[in-house]
């Protein structure tokens, strides 16, 4: 028994890595433009759609698909960008149904081109086992885990210490005063749709990569994506990776000790439960004195 929680701790923390970057991806676009992208996961499972595509075509390893990923969603998401920044009322409820309509619109696509089959690697060096002590994981999912980490630092270190990481604070806390600094918020909102792009194609390749794939996925990483950034609280890096860690522990846990179909159910449930302690979410009440 203690083996089995062991390994699904393990395995947890592995898809909460992943989960940080769907998170931090919508972070990004809700804290500069206020708006939830909630084509996001759709955009994920774009990228995943375009291993899978460059996979079957070249037969080569589908990490190679991320140079592909990155420009086809990120031209997507600078068309969704472009789209919600025509909405000049309402924005925040019209850009909802906008982005929900993209979003459906991006999963049809999909299924009109790649169908429902379930879809996954046939890498075989992706597949292959690692053993850490009495826990076992496919290369896929380690590897993605660690890339997915390395690009939580570097965005936060981007966020901190870049001057157009700057200006995206700067816009998420006060657009008109950033205005005032001479930062233009129309090209930084920009910045931040496509770095958010960049993380979602990210992590489609990771998802991939190490699990599978079908048009319906989009959405519920939407839901994971919002549940993630509403827990770590609004402009918090280390917030984002540590709620995805525990929803990632949490999905883990509950699948091992009750049921996979209660999985999305522990979500919702850790979700309304840190709200109810802390409304602010896990690091937003300090970001907002800093």
């Amino acid at each position: 028994m203690l083996e089995l929680i062991l390994q699904a701790l393990y395995s947890g923390l592995l898809v909460g890595g992943v989960y940080a970057l769907i998170g931090l991806g919508l972070a990004l676009t809700f804290g500069t433009m206020r708006i939830i992208n909630l084509a996001h996961g759709e955009l994920v499972l774009l990228g995943a759609y375009v291993a899978y595509a460059f996979e079957s075509r070249t037969e080569l390893n589908p990490l190679w698909s991320i140079p592909i990923a990155l420009v086809v969603v990120g031209a997507v998401a600078t068309a969704v960008y472009f789209l919600v920044g025509r909405i000049k009322r309402n924005r925040e409820l019209n850009s909802l149904m906008l982005t929900f309509a993209i979003g459906t619109i991006l999963t049809n696509a999909v299924l009109l081109i790649w169908s429902s089959d379930v879809r996954s690697t046939a890498n075989a060096t992706l597949q292959d086992a690692v053993q850490i002590g009495p826990v076992f994981s496919m290369v896929s999912e380690t590897g993605a885990f660690v890339i997915s980490l390395g690009l939580v630092i570097v965005l936060g270190l981007w966020l901190s210490r870049s001057w157009y990481g700057r200006a995206v604070r700067a816009v998420s806390s006060n657009r008109d005063a950033a205005k005032l600094m001479g930062i233009s918020p129309t090209r930084t909102e920009l910045t931040s749709f496509l770095v958010a792009a960049a993380l979602a194609a990210f992590a489609g390749v990771a998802i991939y990569c190490s699990s599978v794939i079908q048009p319906s996925l989009g959405h519920t990483l939407t839901v994971k994506a919002f549940i993630i950034t509403v827990l770590a609280g609004v402009g918090s890096v280390p917030g984002v990776l540590v709620a995805a860690l525990l929803l990632g522990l949490t999905e883990a846990l509950t699948v091992t000790l009750l049921s996979s179909a209660l999985q999305e159910l522990a979500g919702m449930v850790l979700f309304l439960l840190v709200l109810f302690v802390m409304p602010n979410g896990l690091f937003g009440a300090s970001k907002r004195r800093g």
